[in-house]
């Protein structure tokens, strides 16, 4: 294969340095850079050029005519795959990858244990009311402590919407560590494989009314847009905890926002927001029980790194004819495997 034959672009940034260093040691490879606001003049070319587009999954940071849609298919006609950087791919439209015969893959299972572990420090902070009783204090020296009186989550159910790598991570910690129950919606596994995943395996209907907390972590795609309603925050308990660290527009803001206000549940984590990051006059940032961070649960030095280099690793396999191990629309595999022939003339495996 020729030098620079194989063309790869990504806007705006990469999960990690080491993404660029794995991918520029290949000859074959070309990376390009673009940013959001790069002009038709030097973006066309790119798009025009490209085998790979290596796309952000924080759908606010990336201009929306870098999101893969329709139109950005037919300016890429040479595009065989959209990688994204994390494990959620909201800037993606998969149907239309798939009419296209465009593989999409995500790095599910990179930043597992980074985002099960911010669940569970959500969870300890809003059980023992830590973050209430930071803002109480440094309002009033003089505060009762015995009206900041907290639970332990020992012995407690948690309830885990969608238990893949990150939802299989938290029911280990939760159980391993913490000695709580755990219970699981997901109506991809069956109940001996989420058994096997730590986790009983209940309908959602009776994971919401059973949970003392829970927890959302499953990527957000066409069928679970607004799962998470008025309905459902009706049927927690009053001292139930709502947490989740999935995707912004799976929950319902104003629901949410209702069952706080009416004092129909006791608090939130919320590491997702449908406008990423959220104004700080927010309602749902006025609440003391309410812990809020800025979809970080994924960030931190090892979950990059690690992300960065499954995605170089995932792209290079896939560009030398392998089929990636994290693919989201595997029934595009045969017009996708007829493009890729057409292009470099040899079948991928």
């Amino acid at each position: 294969m020729t030098v620079n034959s194989k063309r790869v672009f990504y806007v705006k940034y990469l999960a990690h340095p080491v993404y660029e260093e794995i991918i520029k040691a290949r000859p074959d490879v070309r990376l390009d850079r673009l940013e959001n606001e790069s002009p038709d003049a030097v973006s066309a070319p790119v798009l025009a050029a490209a085998h790979a587009y290596q796309i952000g999954a924080a759908r606010d940071e990336l201009a929306p005519h870098f999101h893969v849609h329709r139109d950005l298919l037919q300016r890429a006609p040479n595009l065989l795959i959209v990688s994204s950087n994390g494990a959620g791919f909201d800037p993606v439209d998969v149907d239309a990858c798939t009419a296209a015969g465009v593989l999409v893959v995500n790095q599910s299972g990179g930043n597992a244990n980074s985002v099960a572990e911010h669940a569970l420090g959500m969870l300890l902070t809003l059980s023992k009311r830590i973050i209430e009783a930071d803002r109480a204090l440094r309002r009033d020296a003089h505060v009762n402590r015995n009206a900041l009186m907290g639970n332990e989550a020992k012995g407690k159910t948690i309830g885990i919407v969608g238990i893949g790598n990150v939802g299989r991570r938290i029911a280990e910690l939760c159980k391993g560590l913490l000695h709580m129950k755990v219970i699981a919606y997901d109506p991809f596994l069956s109940a001996e494989e989420i058994a096997a995943r730590g986790a009983e395996k209940v309908e959602l209907d009776d994971l919401m009314r059973r949970s003392d907390f829970v927890s959302i972590s499953c990527p957000l795609n066409k069928d679970n847009r607004g799962m998470i309603g008025a309905r459902q925050f009706a049927l927690m308990q009053p001292h139930a905890f709502f947490i989740t660290t999935a995707r912004g527009f799976i929950h319902d803001e104003k629901a949410l926002y209702d069952a706080l206000r009416d004092k129909r549940i006791a608090g939130a984590g919320l590491d997702v927001w449908d406008k990423e990051p959220p104004p700080a006059e927010h309602p749902l940032l006025q609440f003391d029980n309410v812990l809020a961070s800025p979809h970080t649960a994924g960030v931190t030095k090892e979950a990059r790194e690690n992300m960065g280099r499954i995605a170089a690793e995932q792209i290079l396999d896939a560009l030398d004819g392998k089929r990636p191990p994290r693919v989201i629309n595997p029934e595009v595999w045969p017009a996708y495997a007829r493009r890729f022939e057409q292009t470099f003339g040899f079948a991928p495996k």
